[in-house]
């Protein structure tokens, strides 16, 4: 019984603390999306995607607090979506929305940044809620809102995401036109494309690696000083000259930028006939990068 007892801690234990990186950056993520749509999005009526966007045109059309049209409509889609999601995608969504909604009323009284130029409000609008989202996708789960939905609809029905995606944030900036009008449906176009451009990059910029394919004179040495050197794993390929018909063989391997300059000024000295291509990796999964646990 105690072994047992002991044996439950342990797992425990072990699952709140592979847990804790994704608790940290999904709240602070949250707390910085919601800031932008309370203080820099509402107080220049701008529109915004998805369901923070239908929750925005709600608070400018009938003056309904966006706190209560997010944790609603969240939770009408995630008890859609139910059959179709993880368990752990799930458990943070819930997390994810209540904190959202917690805050969005927080924030309903903070005062603003005023900015007199509204095309810069638009783009630190984008820009600050971009990052808090790409710190919330880079810790494996969502704000829930369409990504509830794409996701089930892309399980049940095979549905295209991007595409989907593009068709309702479009519908949504129609009607804002006619709540805000085309001038700050203008504007928070621009927000919503900053927002894509920043989340994308804040994403890129956590998993930025270097595919390195190196065709060395001396491939044994160079895989010694990969290994040794950069502590880095490399698989050794067995080619063949296509003019010499001799064997050549290469090198592939995945660095960090840091380190592939290393490996340039090492080549350079020890080897600087050697042939090297470099090329980024978008994302890297495995031993040394991102675990597959993590997903």
């Amino acid at each position: 019984m105690e072994f047992n007892l002991k044996k439950t801690f342990l797992r425990g234990f072990s699952a709140v603390r592979q847990e804790l990186p994704t608790f940290l950056l999904m709240t602070f993520g949250t707390t910085i999306v919601a800031f932008g749509i309370m203080s820099l999005t509402i107080p220049y009526r701008f529109p915004d995607s998805g369901v923070s966007g239908i929750a925005v045109l709600s608070s400018y059309a009938f003056g309904i607090s966006p706190a209560w049209v997010v944790g609603i409509a969240n939770l009408i889609l995630l008890l859609w979506g139910l059959r179709e999601l993880s368990r752990r995608f799930i458990g943070w969504t819930v997390y994810a929305v209540i904190l959202l909604t917690i805050l969005l009323k927080l924030f309903e009284g903070m005062p603003y940044p005023l900015l007199n130029e509204r095309l810069l409000a638009a783009i630190l609008a984008g820009t600050v809620k971009g990052l808090g989202s790409g710190l919330v996708l880079r810790s494996g789960s969502s704000l829930g809102g369409t990504d509830i939905l794409v996701v089930a609809l892309r399980k049940r029905y095979g549905v295209e995401v991007g595409q989907f995606t593009f068709y309702i944030n479009l519908v949504i900036l129609g009607v804002s036109v006619f709540i805000v009008g085309l001038e700050s449906a203008i504007y928070g176009l621009v927000s919503i494309f900053a927002n894509a451009l920043v989340t994308d990059n804040v994403l890129r910029s956590f998993d930025r690696r270097r595919q390195v394919f190196v065709i060395s004179n001396s491939p044994q040495e160079t895989a010694d000083f990969i290994t040794n050197e950069l502590h880095r794993g490399v698989t050794i390929l067995h080619g063949e000259g296509g003019y010499t018909h001799q064997e050549r063989p290469a090198l592939l391997c995945v660095l960090t930028p840091r380190q592939t300059m290393d490996l340039k000024r090492h080549l350079s000295v020890h080897d600087p006939k050697a042939f090297m291509i470099i090329s980024d990796a978008s994302e890297v999964l495995g031993k040394g990068f991102k675990n597959w646990k993590a997903l």
